[in-house]
């Protein structure tokens, strides 16, 4: 999963990981991918760090906070 307020830049990500045969589940903020997240399997997540609605590090305490996902690769 990608994360990221900027459009352009997950595009250039959701280009690259699919080129190199991954699926890419995208979401525009924290808040948006906690609803994306909570139903797909993830294997990596890249997010942003300032983001609107809610940032990059509330987003990865949310996500650490979630049994499934609580040792997931996380890059910011």
């Amino acid at each position: 999963m990608t994360v990221d307020d900027s459009a352009s830049m997950r595009d250039m990500i959701r280009f690259t990981l699919r080129n190199a045969g991954y699926d890419v589940l995208e979401a525009a903020d924290g808040r948006d991918a906690l609803q994306k997240l909570a139903g797909s399997p993830t294997a990596l997540l890249i997010t942003d760090l300032n983001m609107p609605n809610m940032d990059g590090i509330e987003f990865i305490r949310h996500v650490r906070q979630m049994p499934a996902f609580k040792y997931l690769p996380i890059i910011m």
